[in-house]
């Protein structure tokens, strides 16, 4: 039985220290388990990582204390996860880690909720007292109790009383004389409490779909020595009803599964779906939840009473022993890569958590990360083609509107960014009783405001960009640091009356659409609506339920979501996003308008997708039109090859975070000759520069980039710098492995 146990305790020393275990818990010292340590002059809760009979460091070792709560934290194949995490993404172990716990288990503050409930000790004694004291008055309540309980045993004191139709009094008089027994019962705070779903049973797979299905029952069987499948389907090709299909098979193993969505707005549709299926086996894990509501999802799952997890990238590390599956839906989404230390890739972590617990992994998506594709076209992945819709649906037909022949004729009244292609085919939907999505991915009124005058434009002070106008609120806001000011009457530079609001967003098309088409129901759907206490389930649930004819939103509506009524698509500015100056600008662009082109045409009625755009003739959008996936990665990869761009090469961003700009850029200059060394003739570096976005949050930004191949040694040397240097005060460090965005 091992002596020593490496413990790592919460401080982001990026070290595990050794303890001695003390004979009575030797038996319960198990790895991932959480224990209370001495820690300097105070104690710490940590977890082990490790056991061992020896130590550098024998003689001078302390003992551990305490067991924490004497349940095992963490399997041993998270334990191992967290270490590749740490390494791979250059952060501490610690931090990594902390990213396998929600805050509400590892912090230990939220505690099981119970219930007080009563039933009678001894059945014959009850049975005896009620027949002793039948008729008596003043026994009447006690009989009361004693009856109700026999016929509904464990209920709390307030249904017990309403039912007995008595008081407090004479229920503690029977637990005072043994008659009755209190106990305390676990209570569950449940996120389904309030909704029910009717049971589904599984659907006749069509051929594309048993194709899948029997790829990924070889490699739960252990037939395939790949171990990770790209699952590449149209829009509704019947994605979701393989990846249930597939939860089934991994069930009948007695294997457990996890699934991925990237939004949290996919979660209520995502689990209704999957909860018709599979009924309690389902447990949901996302930010929305509460603490005690997620403390209560993480233990049934560590208790093993759930086999299935839905949520999105924290619900990676759900703490299953018996791993069969993982399903990563829309795995081509930014949102799955954190943003925050450890700054890793649920997609990747997937891929790397299936290898080491020998689970299949499915990345499932119409419009597959370039990564992904590389990967399957390499055969490192199963390639898996689903490219026609259910019940040979056909695509919505796609037309493109030239927004620059938009100019309106004489007499006719000027609608913004509504052509009079689009309000024609809105209209007919109106009155065909058929449904209407928007798209438009920037959230406000208008991008920013101008003084026609001075040339005024008013920006954040703290960050580098404008500020956006809310004209509901009457307030100009910054999308990066949050702050709002009120929106001024004049110009504060000028103080001329000249204002004019310039660009689109979400809250303007509301506005115009509202105007234009009397009588219908607009809603928008966006991170600004939600906020306001519209909740994205309900506004989804209204749009279910035909209570809503045009639906208005950003990318929180353009994946994932299923609504047969909806024939028409309106994507109100497809250049949007385009030109941003990142490599990956066209891939995002391609992706988003596939998505929220995929959304029409669901049901019996053949869709109608109308793109707007100021350039018809770019070549993404002309790809998008045609929803050729192939064309499109031929295309975007001549350029990324040539200039060594994921997925030719690796990319990492060293980024500098300063509130004084002359001293951020000159130490990033001296970090870049510390690791100039370790750069060779196959690894390309852009030296340091500002970033894109300069200031965020009053903090100057700088980059230095690194992309190209046999990037390992250069990332221990980067490892090194951040985690170990001391830096400058007033200085931050911070590297984004496998970075998604340069902006």
């Amino acid at each position: 039985m091992s002596r020593i146990a490496r413990v790592i305790v919460d401080l982001s020393l990026d070290k595990a220290f050794d303890y001695l275990i003390p004979p009575p818990l030797a038996a319960r010292i198990v790895i991932g388990v959480r224990v209370r340590v001495p820690f300097g002059n105070s104690f710490r809760l940590g977890y082990v990582l490790a056991l061992s009979d020896h130590s550098d460091f024998e003689e001078q070792l302390k003992t551990i204390e305490s067991l924490g709560d004497g349940r095992t934290q963490l399997p041993e194949a998270l334990i191992k996860l967290g270490s590749w995490m740490a390494e791979y993404y250059c952060c501490t172990q610690e931090q990594a880690i902390r990213s396998l716990l929600p805050g509400a288990v590892r912090l230990g503050r939220i505690k099981p909720k119970t219930l007080t409930v009563y039933r009678v000790a001894e059945p014959e004694k009850a049975r005896q007292y009620i027949e002793a004291n039948a008729g008596r008055e003043k026994a009447q309540g006690r009989v009361n109790l004693l009856k109700v309980l026999l016929e509904q045993p464990g209920l709390a004191a307030d249904v017990l009383l309403n039912l007995a139709e008595t008081t407090v009094s004479p229920l503690q008089g029977l637990v005072k004389n043994g008659l009755v027994a209190k106990s305390e019962q676990l209570l569950r705070r449940n996120p389904f409490s309030d909704s029910t779903v009717l049971p589904s049973a599984p659907l006749p797979a069509n051929a594309e779909q048993q194709a899948a299905l029997e790829r990924v029952r070889a490699m739960l069987e252990g037939r395939e020595k790949r171990h990770v499948m790209l699952l590449h389907g149209v829009t509704n090709s019947g994605k979701t009803e393989v990846y249930l299909q597939s939860i089934a098979m991994a069930l009948e193993l007695n294997r457990s599964a996890i699934v991925l969505v990237p939004e949290i707005s996919l979660t209520p549709q995502t689990v209704r779906r999957f909860r018709a299926r599979f009924g309690d086996k389902i447990s949901v894990l996302h930010s929305r939840l509460s603490d005690g509501e997620r403390f209560d999802e993480w233990n049934r799952i560590n208790d093993g009473i759930v086999q299935i997890v839905v949520g999105a990238r924290s619900a990676l590390f759900a703490p299953f022993r018996n791993l069969g599956l993982i399903i990563v839906d829309e795995e081509h989404e930014a949102s799955y890569k954190q943003s925050e230390a450890p700054r890793y890739h649920a997609r990747d972590v997937a891929v790397m958590r299936g290898l080491l617990e020998q689970a299949a992994v499915i990345l499932g998506s119409a419009t597959p990360s370039f990564e992904s594709y590389r990967n399957a076209l390499e055969k490192r992945y199963v390639l898996v083609e689903m490219l026609h819709r259910v019940d040979d649906k056909l695509l919505p037909s796609v037309k493109v509107v030239d927004l620059r022949l938009g100019a309106p004729e004489p007499g006719e009244k000027k609608s913004g960014l509504f052509t009079k292609i689009l309000i024609q085919a809105i209209q007919e939907r109106l009155q065909l009783g058929e449904q209407t999505i928007l798209f438009l991915n920037r959230r406000g009124f208008a991008r920013q405001m101008l003084c026609e005058s001075c040339g005024y434009v008013a920006g954040c002070p703290s960050c580098s960009v404008p500020y956006t106008y809310h004209r509901k609120e009457e307030m100009l806001s910054c999308h990066l640091c949050g702050s709002m000011i009120e929106a001024p009457e004049c110009c504060p530079s000028c103080g001329a009356a000249e204002i004019r609001y310039s660009g689109s967003g979400t809250e303007k098309i509301e506005s115009l659409a509202a105007a234009i088409f009397r009588g219908a129901k607009v809603v928008r759907m966006d991170s600004d609506s939600i906020r306001a206490g519209n909740s994205h389930e309900a506004i989804l649930d209204r749009f279910r339920k035909g209570e809503i004819d045009i639906l208005i939103g950003t990318q929180m509506i353009a994946k994932g979501l299923h609504f047969p009524n909806v024939t028409l698509v309106g994507i109100i500015n497809a250049d949007q996003g385009l030109y941003l100056p990142d490599f990956r600008a066209c891939e995002r662009t391609f992706q988003l308008l596939t998505q929220v082109a995929g959304r029409a045409g669901r049901g019996d009625v053949r869709g109608e997708v109308i793109i707007q755009t100021f350039s018809p003739a770019n070549d993404t959008i002309r790809f998008a039109v045609s929803q050729d996936f192939k064309a499109f990665y031929q295309y975007d990869m001549t350029v990324r090859e040539a200039l060594h761009y994921p997925p030719d090469g690796h990319l990492m961003v060293l980024n500098f975070r300063s509130l004084d700009a002359e001293a951020g850029m000159q130490y990033a200059a001296r970090c870049m000759e510390l690791l100039r060394p370790f750069c060779h003739d196959e690894i390309i570096v852009s030296e340091p520069a500002p970033a894109p976005i300069e200031k965020i949050k009053t903090k100057y930004r700088f980059q230095i980039i690194f992309r190209g191949r046999k990037l390992k040694q250069l990332r221990q040397a980067l490892r090194e710098l951040t985690l170990r240097r001391r830096h400058p005060d007033g200085i931050e460090l911070y590297l984004d492995i496998d970075a998604q965005s340069l902006l």
